[in-house]
């Protein structure tokens, strides 16, 4: 069995651990489910999660349990953490249909069965849709302190800028918390990982535990993942990452990895690719153009554990066509039009930008290619087939349909 908190360290996973002595006993003494909660408000998760799914798959390949915990109830309240208002609430059907396109990301991480280190996937509607309420507050509210409560960021920052939080948001941690303990109870889960700013929620459940059932419980948080710039990891200027093919290419994905800052290409191959450490640590120290052939490495391997080693190799060869040789590769994003439509419109259709006004701007700055040409009419009609370039990095193809 592999030392999990020992690896886990080396590759940048740990913020945060409660008594560590204590942690890493309990790993040594068997099989240790550990879970993480991901509530359903889209039909995929985007790369912003995917520090939580490596960690779940670490788990997995030391010997050990991923619980993947969908948050069918919770999402029905919304998670107010570091949020100045309130989520969208969700119907059952639109949670439904989310969960389901959720589980086909995790099926590419995780290995899913009956065994004793297989992955599960739970529903914490299973237990929260039957709740009583005076049975609630009785036997879990009663452990909680709305002092400790008011004093956790994800609460005391809304108020503090003075927005709203609603008292169905307030009780999101009780839930959380409360999940804990029934995957405490029901599956030996002793557990929980999750982002840092999700600290203080998660060691009241493992606080709830012990003043409920008198077991210990083990909490591990994950680093905020940032850019060297300070940008957020799963948002880009032209919207989220997705991990989902039907909502992002292949290609697209391993183009969001190549476009990697250089000061973060050793620290994002060991969060996000299972490359040996000191392969990373020799690539990482390359500099000049050559930091570029590691940029490449680092998106195929990341490419390769989301859609398989075939698609990141098409998708490294169109960006190699397309950028070093000015084809046209077959492999890149398709928009299908039924006939000669507006480069204005166009550009808006494939997402090189969101508005006309956006559009017409790209075009009189000189950015936007037309099978590498250069246009300087934002009403000049395009037909298929065509190649559409804005910049250097962004490309389609427009086909007949």
């Amino acid at each position: 069995m592999k030392d999990f908190l020992a690896l886990a360290r080396a590759r940048g996973f740990i913020h945060q651990t409660t008594d560590i002595e204590a942690f890493s006993a309990r790993l040594k003494s068997g099989v240790l489910p550990g879970y993480i909660g991901f509530d359903c408000t889209a039909d995929s998760l985007h790369v912003g999660s995917l520090v939580q799914i490596m960690i779940l798959r670490l788990l997995q390949q030391c010997g050990h349990k991923p619980v993947v915990l969908m948050g069918g109830g919770t999402s029905k309240v919304g998670d107010p953490s570091f949020r100045d208002e309130a989520r969208p609430l969700l119907d059952d059907a639109r949670i439904e249909a989310n969960k389901a396109g959720i589980r086909q990301v995790f099926d590419n991480f995780l290995r899913f069965g009956t065994g004793p280190t297989d992955a599960v996937m739970l529903d914490n509607a299973a237990w929260l849709d039957q709740l009583a309420y005076i049975p609630f507050l009785r036997d879990v509210g009663r452990h909680f302190s709305v002092n400790r409560m008011l004093s956790m960021d994800s609460v005391k920052l809304r108020l503090d800028r003075e927005q709203n939080l609603s008292f169905l948001e307030f009780n999101y941690m009780l839930l959380q918390s409360y999940d804990f303990l029934e995957l405490f109870r029901q599956h030996g889960v002793a557990l929980q990982m999750g982002g840092s700013d999700q600290w203080g929620n998660i060691v009241l459940g493992a606080d709830l535990i012990r003043r409920v059932t008198g077991g210990e419980a083990h909490v591990l948080t994950t680093p905020l993942i940032t850019s060297s710039s300070g940008a957020k990891m799963g948002k880009t200027a032209s919207g989220a990452i997705w991990l989902s093919a039907e909502k992002l290419s292949p290609f697209d994905y391993w183009q969001f990895w190549r476009n990697t800052e250089d000061g973060d290409v050793g620290r994002f191959m060991k969060l996000f690719t299972e490359m040996p450490l000191e392969e990373i640590a020799r690539l990482e120290a390359l500099s000049g153009a050559e930091i570029n052939e590691a940029k490449k490495v680092l998106a195929t391997e990341a490419t390769t554990l989301l859609h398989g080693r075939a698609a990141a190799e098409a998708a490294a060869e169109t960006a190699r066509k397309t950028f070093e040789e000015g084809e046209a590769g077959g492999d890149l994003p398709r928009v299908t039009i039924p006939a000669a439509t507006s480069l204005t419109a166009l550009l808006v259709q494939v997402g090189f930008a969101t508005s006309n006004a956006e559009a017409r701007r790209h075009v009189a700055g000189g950015g936007v290619r037309v099978d590498d040409v250069v246009a300087n009419d934002p009403q000049a009609m395009v037909a298929a087939p065509a190649k559409l370039s804005f910049g250097k990095k962004k490309h389609a193809l427009i086909v007949a349909g």
